[in-house]
């Protein structure tokens, strides 16, 4: 392998021109098409490889195009439950002898099962679900005898291996970590054979975390439990009012047959894309990736979501008690990314809310002294569908919820009134542009950022045209938006306030 700084100084050179100077993306992006080279197998597994030689690195980023939104009904959390089991290790690393571990864990489900099954009746009998929990402990106990406890990770960390980690969204599961280059062999042989051969391994002591996790972000977190609750008077239809991190009942009830048939639906080569950035040879990436993934089973295409929230028929409001300090949520209901008019909501939010010189900040916390915080953001709680546009507050002592909401309506009917001025979207659109250089100044920035944008808009390029978008809104349309979309009949405001003893 060629090592040289020369790439990596015409690409920083040219991302400065591409963030500095509007109408000339088109030119870089070709320039910078020379570094990407884009590959499909047959089974219809896409690749997006980035050339940077100046450190002999690569960071992978594995894009699954399947979030919480995707999850069937009384299964909710069952992406993040299983993006878990990908660290488990396969049928060859993490075990002492799969074989017999596969029929103790075989046998384990098939006991929790008959448990749920016995649970869920109108009348259970006590003493069957009795036996049916020993038996599931009983091939719990047995299975874990063959467990070889972070294997897949330490195999990672012996090679140089850094950054491993995962995370799920509402619209996406995602895997990374970067490597030696020289190790890239390694990461196919391995990402390769954790998606062909999902173990279920320690699926129900995981699960357990996953329930840990809900409680610490949502049943012990004032913001989780707004949110949460937020999301689920916002949206009657679709399943972005569910909550990724699964119900408390749905995380109990789903069991390892329910993974795999999960597995199976949407882990199919056609709804995962690869980004691979750093020190590598195109070329040598396809025939790593032919040789390793090449066999993945094709599967059928995943499963589309085709339920859209209805038009909201007017104003909804809730308040969760509680002893914490008093926070406010205000949404509305806005546009996916997709949508012609999601940038502008961006620019949008970013002027009213997006540091010291927002508009809110100023006039709420600095001169009023309304607030503690004040924040607004656009695309929640995902972007592929029709997402929501939010500003949450969290009022200064002694200050009533309901002056700090008026205030909050004020600010936004001088927006639909033309008070913006072109310096403030001058600012928001590089503070924008700034956002996306920063996600783009590394090898894992680079290859998550493609990947992602591949799958979700079909094209990684459209990180680079987006800012053609971003220069072409005007202050008319922010006025546009702000009329159109911030009304009191597409508005859904919940509040935490304190309990009256």
């Amino acid at each position: 392998m060629k090592y040289t700084t020369r790439s990596t100084a015409i690409l920083l050179l040219m991302l400065g021109f591409l963030f500095s100077f509007s109408g000339v993306q088109a030119q870089y992006l070709e320039e910078f098409e020379e570094k990407v080279t884009e590959f499909t197998l047959d089974n219809g597994l896409h690749f997006i490889i980035i050339e940077r030689h100046d450190a002999p690195v690569a960071s992978f980023y594995t894009h699954v195009n399947v979030g919480g939104v995707n999850e069937p009904v009384g299964n909710t959390g069952i992406a993040h439950i299983f993006e878990h089991m990908a660290f488990k290790g396969t049928h060859y690393i993490g075990t002492t002898n799969w074989e017999e571990e596969k029929v103790a864990i075989d046998n384990m489900d098939q006991a929790y099962q008959n448990w749920l099954r016995e649970s869920y009746k109108t009348d259970p009998d006590s003493a069957l679900m009795e036996q049916y929990w020993d038996e599931f402990q009983k091939y719990q106990e047995e299975s874990k005898q063959y467990v070889v406890n972070n294997e897949f990770s330490q195999i990672i960390q012996q090679n140089g291996g850094t950054g491993l980690n995962a995370s799920t969204g509402a619209d996406f599961t995602n895997y990374f970590y970067s490597l030696p280059s020289n190790r890239a062999e390694l990461w196919f042989n391995l990402e390769a054979d954790r998606f062909k051969n999902p173990t279920y391994r320690e699926f129900y002591v995981e699960k357990e975390v996953v329930r840990e996790e809900r409680n610490m972000r949502t049943e012990s977190n004032p913001i989780g439990r707004l949110i949460e609750e937020f999301l689920a008077v916002a949206y009657t239809a679709h399943p972005y009012g569910r909550p990724v991190v699964g119900w408390n009942s749905d995380i109990t009830a789903t069991t390892i047959a329910d993974a795999k048939d999960f597995y199976e639906k949407f882990y199919v080569p056609s709804n995962i894309t690869i980004g691979i950035a750093g020190d590598v040879d195109p070329d040598q990436m396809k025939e790593f990736a032919e040789m390793y993934f090449g066999d993945l089973r094709e599967g059928e295409p995943a499963p589309i979501v085709t339920t859209k929230e209805p038009e909201q028929r007017g104003e909804r409001r809730f308040t969760i008690e509680g002893n914490s300090q008093p926070i406010m949520l205000i949404g509305y209901h806005g546009v996916a990314e997709s949508h012609e008019d999601f940038e502008a909501l961006n620019l949008l939010g970013n002027i009213i809310s997006n540091g010291r010189t927002s508009r809110l900040y100023k006039k709420l916390v600095e001169e009023d002294q309304l607030a503690l915080q004040v924040g607004a953001f656009n695309g929640f709680p995902g972007s592929k569908y029709s997402s929501m546009f939010l500003t949450l507050a969290v009022p200064n002592m002694n200050v009533e919820l309901d002056t700090l909401e008026q205030s909050i309506y004020t600010e936004i009917e001088s927006v639909k009134e033309g008070v913006l001025t072109q310096e403030e979207l001058d600012r928001a659109r590089t503070n924008i542009r700034a956002g996306i250089i920063r996600g783009l100044n590394n090898n894992t920035g680079l290859a998550s950022n493609f990947a992602s944008t591949h799958n979700n808009q079909g094209d990684w390029r459209e990180v680079f045209l987006r800012l053609d978008r971003i220069n072409e809104v005007t202050l008319e349309d922010l006025q546009r938006v702000a009329r159109e979309y911030l009304t009191k009949d597409n508005r859904t405001v919940g509040a935490t306030v304190r309990a009256e003893s």
